[in-house]
């Protein structure tokens, strides 16, 4: 039986309005990825000059401007027409496709490495990792990152705290749920996880625009949406770590996980 959180076209709704409003205040407010964490996930996963790379839900090109630095040769998949919009302005010389996770378009056989950003919760687990078996060259790899804040920091807590009221049924990594697909997968050996630190310090408007695309509150009314970030304001206005800062730094786990094709 499919999980309740996915549906038949493969794009949650919660995704689909969220995303699809919120492509500025996601370029504007996530975070990057530490540098370690890239260049580690890009040497197991064999991604260099000549290897060919398909990201999956690649939004606006977060993630995908780090992997162009290998010199790969990139494909890029995102199901939400904002947010490809962004990315073609970003990355002009990147071709994204529309499509998904449960239905690529690409060739059998045809790519080194998948890799998904942030995205991977997202995504039906079981049918994502058969079209990504299909999609990969025999041993090719699969590669997954993820920011995770710091909730032991008291006032990342307190947001948490805020958010998460209005999470209903929307998919979230930390559930741990997407992982279920690769348990005992006969298409893929194990699945492997390094952690990384990492710090992203950014303004106090970039910060309240990362909580304003976070998809379950970017895809609720905007009078609703509106007093969810005012809230979020007035607890960095009044917590003491955080109030008169002009800028926020946030502290981030950056879990690496990867698997190869059997």
């Amino acid at each position: 039986m499919e999980n309740r959180r996915f549906w038949p076209g493969g794009l949650n709704p919660i995704a689909a309005r969220g995303f699809q409003s919120s492509a500025d205040a996601y370029e504007r407010g996530r975070p990057d990825y530490p540098a370690a964490a890239v260049d580690f996930l890009a040497d197991v996963c064999g991604i260099r000059a000549g290897a060919v790379v398909l990201e999956l839900g690649a939004g606006t090109g977060k993630f995908t401007r780090l992997l162009a630095l290998t010199g790969a040769s990139l494909l890029a998949v995102e199901p939400v027409e904002a947010m490809r919009l962004k990315f073609g302005a970003l990355l002009p010389d990147v071709p994204i496709l529309d499509g998904s996770a449960e239905n690529i378009p690409a060739a059998d056989a045809s790519v080194d490495a998948v890799l998904a950003a942030q995205a991977f919760h997202w995504f039906n687990a079981e049918r994502a990792l058969a079209e990504c078996r299909r999609v990969l060259k025999p041993g090719g790899m699969v590669g997954l990152i993820w920011n995770v804040r710091d909730e032991s920091v008291p006032w990342v807590a307190e947001i948490t705290r805020i958010i998460d009221v209005y999470e209903k049924s929307a998919p979230r990594y930390k559930s741990l749920e997407w992982k279920q697909a690769f348990q005992g997968s006969e298409g893929f050996g194990p699945l492997s996880l390094r952690s990384f630190n990492h710090r992203h310090r950014g303004t106090l408007a970039a910060f309240m625009d990362r909580f304003a695309s976070v998809s379950f509150i970017a895809a609720l009314p905007r009078e609703e949406r509106d007093a969810v970030i005012q809230k979020i304001g007035d607890l960095l206005a009044r917590h003491p770590l955080t109030q008169g800062q002009a800028e926020i730094e946030t502290v981030y786990r950056t879990d690496v996980y990867w698997c190869q094709k059997r």
